[in-house]
């Protein structure tokens, strides 16, 4: 699995697309008298258009690869993937803040005392 810039650009521009689609189009058959699963699988849509964003958000601003997260921009001259620990040696959690709203982003940095992150080859 692959990524660049360009195609998460493009993501970026589609998601707000996709949602505005849904919510014009979306149709939640059955009544609120009983558990209406029609609704709870509509949220579950809404809420994975905003993870998509999120994740999307996140892959664009993280210019490395590493492990299964392969930017293609960003690789060894024999392909494989490059990091760069020293500007992404974090976890970061992204908080949703509305349609349209740029996302925050929550950074808790990585101590590694023992094993130490390297890189890692497959071939």
């Amino acid at each position: 699995m692959a990524r660049n810039a360009a195609g998460l650009k493009r993501a970026l521009g589609r998601i707000p697309e996709i949602r505005e689609e849904f919510w014009k189009n979306v149709n939640v058959p059955g009544s609120d008298a009983e558990l209406n699963q029609a609704l709870e699988k509509a949220g579950r849509v809404a809420d994975f258009l905003e993870f998509a964003e999120l994740m999307c958000t996140d892959a664009l601003h993280r210019e490395e690869s590493c492990g299964g997260h392969f930017r293609e921009e960003y690789q060894t001259p024999d392909g494989e993937a490059q990091r760069d620990d020293e500007h992404f040696s974090y976890v970061a959690a992204w908080e949703f803040k509305g349609v349209g709203v740029a996302p925050d982003v929550h950074k808790e940095p990585l101590t590694f005392d023992e094993v130490h992150p390297t890189q890692r080859s497959y071939k």
